[in-house]
């Protein structure tokens, strides 16, 4: 069979994938990877190949990607010029190292041609230097995690006055799970798709204040939205400390605000244009079954929630 390595294991979205591809393909047939050793603990005592890659410092790269088929490359979280050298420095490492496909976790959007946001163009960036490197490809645009939208719903009722305010206004967008674009990325890896786009959206079309309203019928809360303009969100942000950019002092605050005000204005504005609003059965026809709606993730929500992010995860 062929060997499948999986970027970023030590990170939320890296662990999930990582049990996926455990349950359907031969651990031998495995390789994980992480920029430090503790990340990869517990799956060394599994028995599973690891090996440590760190994208930031691309001198051991080649190595570690050496002898493997397909890599899932797993998109940094930080944002800008970083990110972009080191999905180049990967891509690269990939090329020298033979690996055959990669499949790289894009986003919803970056096939819009008038789109413009701080998040999506690193990504528009990467699959065009994907396709140029010759690598065969499969790019995962996935939909907004819905569990950022159950952490922002938990803050409304508990710090803002039960009053969700955002910048989304009524555009639309098909929230779906983390933990399934995880699994949908680790069945594209044992998948022979290639070459294509796989738009992995989640299970409905919502609002933002749809979003909300199926929330408040599951928990019984009263929260309400509100739409506030692209400059109101900024100072709202502002005023909370969260920073502009991934730049600077995000790796300080990265615990606290797992995301940056001109990724999440940006982001806001895209989906209030409609230009965010992909509804395919991409990931069904990739996974078997559809993918979890906004009511069955609020019933379970404790298993939702967005969790911290760090600059070092993958």
């Amino acid at each position: 069979m062929k060997k499948i390595l999986l970027s970023g294991v030590d990170g939320n979205f890296g662990h999930k994938c990582a049990e996926a591809l455990l349950a359907k393909w031969p651990k031998e047939d495995l390789i994980f990877t992480a920029p430090n050793s503790k990340g990869l603990e517990k799956y060394q005592a599994l028995g599973v190949t690891c090996r440590l890659a760190d994208f930031n410092n691309p001198t051991n790269l080649v190595e570690a990607f050496k002898g493997a088929d397909t890599v899932i490359l797993i998109s940094m979280p930080f944002v800008g010029p970083r990110r972009r050298k080191a999905h180049q420095s990967a891509i690269d490492a990939m090329k020298i190292a033979k690996v055959n496909r990669v499949i790289y976790t894009s986003i919803v959007g970056a096939g819009h041609q008038d789109i413009d946001t701080y998040e999506v163009n690193d990504h528009i960036f990467t699959e065009a230097y994907i396709k140029d490197s010759g690598l065969h490809y499969l790019f995962m645009r996935d939909s907004q995690y819905a569990e950022a939208m159950v952490s922002n719903y938990i803050n409304a009722y508990t710090n803002t006055n039960n009053i969700l305010a955002n910048n989304m206004g009524n555009g639309k967008m098909a929230y779906i799970s983390r933990d399934d674009c995880a699994i949908a990325s680790a069945y594209a890896a044992m998948s022979d798709y290639r070459d294509r786009v796989m738009d992995i959206n989640g299970y409905e079309l919502l609002t933002i204040a749809e979003y909300i309203a199926i929330a408040n019928q599951v928990t019984g809360h009263d929260v309400k939205y509100i739409e506030i303009t692209d400059e109101e969100q900024y100072n709202f942000f502002d005023s909370i400390g969260v920073p502009r950019t991934t730049e600077d002092m995000w790796a300080q605050t990265a615990t606290n605000f797992p995301f940056c005000s001109d990724g999440m204005v940006t982001f806001g504005r895209a989906i209030r244009l409609g230009q965010m609003s992909t509804f395919t059965n991409d990931f069904e026809l990739l996974v078997g079954r559809k993918p979890l709606s906004v009511k069955e993730i609020f019933e379970h929500m404790d298993e939702h929630l967005i969790g911290q992010r760090t600059v070092t995860e993958d």
